[in-house]
């Protein structure tokens, strides 16, 4: 059952659509969001669920029946960070080792309502892992692609469930394109077009409200590659906010690699256009995303915020990995990129002495072993 006039939203052109269409993105190819949903209060949670269905009451379709793994549900670590003391939300607690489970099983619920029995999706890796896994549990056949240069046990984990795995040759954004052209025989269920998936990452602000005793952190340091993690916030807090549950938003605090920062362009140009910068290859294979397909709303969110980009050199990432490890967290390098960010933005003065920072380490460094021995070599 659908909620009362919430439909699948195109902002760009205006365009609406009933959510019972099998979509995955508007007519003129822009991506669509979910209509704004009024929230949850405390009461409306399902204490006895223990994963991030306990939090369905928040979602536009009531589902009695899900594909779930026991997702979400994740710890909030507290430890000191130089002089900063953070809560490190370990995000591969989730069943395949990534935040990416979140938005796939809500997003795989709701394609199996729609009797859809084979997906195609594309990956740098932990989203195809992730798709692999829900389709398998689900009993659907999944088509991964993924650069060709992606972490092997990334690889053989989505071979493992049962996925039909192509490797494509080039960057990430070649993978993208080559999915776009496959859509046109297989239904493309991408983790960074469908809707639903986002649908799925909000739990993760909806945690952090209910884990800090339903009030909202001061800051959340988010990594950013297409900016899933950054619009899942900005709806779960926006949501609480028309719930009256929140009286401010948290900050967003948004982290790239500086080798491919293409939200960090856009957000320090004033703009929501990509530039015609070449990007070079990065350790933090997750977010090497030239071209973020929500990238307007992703800059939109964490303005609404009040929030901020900073773009990290690859020795920073690599020593923010080191340091990690040696506090037994053993993070891929993608998440260690928001550990690095941690300085940065106490230093532009977003991260305060009392205040409560999340920063949210969105994937386990047994993922990216091939990473994370560059990381170490020699060490």
């Amino acid at each position: 059952m659908y909620k009362p006039g919430v439909i699948y939203a195109e902002d760009r052109s205006g365009q609406r659509y009933d959510l019972d269409q099998l979509r995955w993105r508007g007519d003129d190819g822009s991506p669509l969001m979910i209509s704004p949903l009024p929230g949850i209060t405390p009461s409306e949670i399902d204490t006895a669920e223990r994963s991030l269905w306990r939090y369905r009451a928040a979602f536009p379709v009531a589902m009695d029946r899900w594909i779930s793994l026991g997702e979400g549900c994740t710890p909030m670590l507290p430890r000191r960070w130089n002089d900063h003391e953070v809560l490190f939300k370990l995000e591969w607690f989730n069943p395949s080792g990534s935040f990416k489970d979140r938005g796939v099983s809500v997003m795989v619920s709701s394609l199996a309502r729609q009797g859809v029995k084979a997906m195609l999706e594309d990956s740098s890796g932990n989203g195809g892992s992730s798709v692999s896994a829900y389709c398998a549990a689900a009993g659907m056949k999944a088509k991964i692609l993924a650069p060709a240069s992606t972490s092997a046990a990334k690889i053989l984990q989505s071979r493992a469930y049962g996925a039909e795995v192509e490797l494509v040759p080039g960057s990430r954004q070649a993978t993208s394109d080559e999915a776009v052209r496959q859509s046109e025989r297989l239904f493309y269920a991408s983790h960074n077009w469908h809707p639903f998936f986002l649908q799925g990452v909000k739990t993760m602000a909806y945690e952090m409200w209910e884990d800090l005793g339903f009030r909202a952190p001061d800051n959340v340091v988010l990594v950013a590659g297409a900016g899933s993690s950054v619009l899942g916030c900005d709806i779960a807090f926006s949501e609480l906010l028309r719930a009256g549950q929140l009286t401010r938003r948290p900050k967003l605090l948004v982290a790239q690699p500086e080798n491919c920062a293409p939200i960090h362009q856009a957000f320090h140009g004033g703009t929501d256009e990509l530039g015609d910068t070449e990007w070079s290859p990065t350790i933090a294979e997750g977010t090497a995303i030239a071209s973020p397909v929500r990238l307007p709303e992703v800059v939109a969110a964490i303005r609404r915020s009040e929030g901020d980009v900073v773009a990290i050199p690859e020795p920073e990432i690599y020593t923010a990995t080191r340091k990690l490890a040696a506090m037994g967290l053993y993070a891929e390098p993608t998440s260690a990129t928001g550990a690095a960010a941690i300085e940065r933005f106490a230093e532009k003065g977003h991260i305060s002495p009392g205040q409560t920072t999340v920063v949210v380490l969105t994937g386990s460094g047994l993922k990216s072993a091939d990473k994370m021995a560059d990381v170490f070599a020699g060490g």
